[in-house]
C-alpha cells in the first residue's frame, strides 16, 4: 500500500498555496481496476487516496472539492491515467479511488461536479513495487 500523509479531508493542505484550478465532473474506480498496475507502474488499491488525470504529472498531489455535497474535500495523489471513454465525453476529468470517493461522499451517484486543485506538482517518474 502507498500512503500519502496529507490526505485527510482537514489538514493543513486546505491554507496551502494552489497552483492549478480545474472543474468538472469526477467519478471512481471500480472494484476491477483492484491490483492493476498504474501508469506509474504501482498495484492500484482502492483503499489509498488516489486518482487517475489525463495530464497532470504522476504524483501530483490534488485537493477535489465536491460541489455538490457541502464542500467536502478529499487530498489524493495521480499515479494513474484517465479517464477515457464516456466519462472523459461527458465532462469527467479525474477518477478517484474509492477511499478518496467515500470522503467526498459521492459512493451513491458515482459522478459529481468538483473543483481539482494542483498543490504540488508531481514528477511524473514510475516507481519500481514488487509486482
Amino acid at each position: 500500500m502507498v500512503y500519502l500523509a496529507a490526505c485527510n479531508a482537514t489538514t493543513s493542505s486546505d491554507t496551502q498555496k494552489v497552483l492549478e484550478t480545474q472543474n468538472g465532473m469526477a467519478t471512481y474506480y471500480s472494484k476491477w481496476f483492484q491490483g492493476k498496475e498504474t501508469a506509474n507502474g504501482e498495484n492500484f488499491d482502492n483503499r489509498d487516496p488516489t486518482a487517475a488525470h489525463r495530464t497532470y504529472p504522476l504524483g501530483t498531489v490534488v485537493r477535489v472539492t465536491n460541489l455538490e455535497e457541502g464542500g467536502k474535500s478529499v487530498v489524493v495523489r495521480i499515479n494513474d491515467r484517465g479517464p477515457y471513454g464516456e466519462n472523459w465525453e461527458e465532462g469527467t476529468i479525474i477518477d478517484l479511488s474509492q477511499a478518496a470517493a467515500k470522503q467526498l461522499g459521492m459512493m451513491k451517484d458515482g459522478q459529481v461536479d468538483v473543483k481539482v486543485e494542483v498543490l504540488t506538482w508531481g514528477d511524473n517518474q514510475r516507481v519500481d513495487e514488487p509486482k
